[in-house]
């Protein structure tokens, strides 16, 4: 029916290769946000906030949610006082989610963890390696105009 998952050599195909590599990645996001307490829902609302507030429906838009589950997470997050809610100050009628102190702390050391472990998980290929990877997992993600959900470990 698709690609074979892996050829002769046993690589893995390009689909098997992509939805595999996102289960790992997630699987790892999973486990850190568990050890801090966090869903990983949570974690990815806490790191997406930590550039700056965001409006509801922008925050859904970047999440990927609907509103309804949008709601829910907020609140389930806001009753761990994690995040909060304030006026926009460009619409009145809106409102903006923000991180707390609390939750800009947990947001830090999530984030730092999660990348120290999605960091080690190409440790098996070289520098040059690396570097390729990276530039053309660049390029998928751009052309595909996935929203910026996770910053640089640089802060970039």
């Amino acid at each position: 029916m698709g690609e074979k998952e892996t050829n002769a050599d046993g690589q893995l195909g390009m689909v098997a290769g992509l939805v595999r590599a996102s289960f790992l990645v997630n699987a790892v996001y999973a486990e850190s946000a568990r050890e801090y307490g966090l869903t990983p829902q949570q974690g990815q609302l806490l790191c997406v906030l930590m550039a700056r507030p965001y409006g509801m429906g922008e925050l859904g838009s970047t999440l990927g949610l609907a509103k309804s589950s949008l709601t829910g997470l907020v609140d389930r997050t806001a009753r761990n006082g994690l995040v909060q809610r304030e006026p926009d100050p460009e619409d009145s009628r809106a409102v903006r989610v923000t991180l707390t102190p609390q939750g800009a702390e947990l947001a830090r050391d999530f984030y730092a963890e999660t990348c120290r472990r999605v960091d080690r998980l190409p440790d098996g290929l070289a520098a040059d390696e690396r570097e390729l990877l990276a530039g053309l997992l660049s390029r998928v993600v751009r052309d595909n105009e996935v929203p910026e959900v996770f910053l640089r470990p640089d802060g970039g």
